[in-house]
């Protein structure tokens, strides 16, 4: 099992320091379309995911637990995590949802031997039918997303898992309330700027704090909200229906 590491008081006024000068530098640069950004990655999308996130999308399938049938992986993208839950559960069946088509090809090659369902749409408008999994998934998709789109996906994933089940959810989060806010800034900047439409996805960061993820899991209905893992601003949660 992973094994947490907090940063210290010394170690996040560093990180501090840095997402600031980081956040300056990319302060007018033209974001891109969601889609277009990780199509035009494909060819090293595993590579760098597996270069920040290698030992959360190896041991991720350690924090499921119970008997589990069924599996919906939102943000599938190439299926990073689901090595590590197929060896836990060799039979789950999985449904996974992505934008980009490009990266659900990469998935079927990788997994033509199980039984998954692999869905090209946009998560927050795909219709979920009411108690149909057993447990639900994100990880490192919903950092991109406002407060008001997470509580709508949230909204949708209750309702699609059974009762009785979870969601786990593995993401960048902000480390302060300052983060949260001056990401969302950059982004509200970006859309004025180059004139994006409200309603179009664009890649820019835009996490929460904790405290956020788990109001908004709360009312979505969630209950029992703990924290799994976390190792500087990435964390594992756990929502229990």
């Amino acid at each position: 099992m992973l094994k947490s590491k907090i940063r210290t008081h010394e170690e996040q006024v560093e990180y501090m320091s840095e997402l600031k000068d980081w956040l300056q530098k990319e302060h007018d640069t033209p974001p891109e379309k969601m889609a277009d950004f990780f199509s035009s990655r494909i060819d090293i999308y595993d590579k760098v995911h597996l270069e920040h996130w290698s030992k959360e999308y190896e041991h991720i399938g350690e924090f499921f637990d119970g008997n589990i049938d069924t599996l919906l992986d939102i943000g599938c993208g190439t299926g990073l995590e689901l090595n590590s839950i197929y060896r836990k559960y060799p039979k789950i069946k999985v449904t996974g949802i992505d934008l980009s088509e490009d990266m659900l090809n990469q998935l079927r090659a990788k997994y033509n031997n199980k039984d998954i369902n692999l869905i090209a749409d946009d998560y927050f408008e795909h219709s979920l039918k009411k108690e149909v999994y057993d447990v639900a998934l994100s990880v490192q998709t919903l950092h991109h997303f406002k407060y008001e789109k997470k509580k709508k996906i949230y909204g949708k994933l209750f309702n699609t898992i059974k009762a009785g089940g979870y969601y786990i959810e593995c993401d960048y989060m902000a480390s302060c309330i300052e983060e949260e806010q001056l990401c969302l800034e950059l982004y509200e900047y970006k859309h004025n700027k180059f004139n994006i439409p409200e309603d179009e996805f664009i890649h820019v960061d835009i996490p929460l704090t904790l405290e956020h993820q788990i109001e908004l899991l709360k009312s979505a209905g969630f209950s029992d909200v703990s924290v799994l893992y976390e190792n500087g601003g990435t964390k594992i949660i756990r929502a229990n229906k």
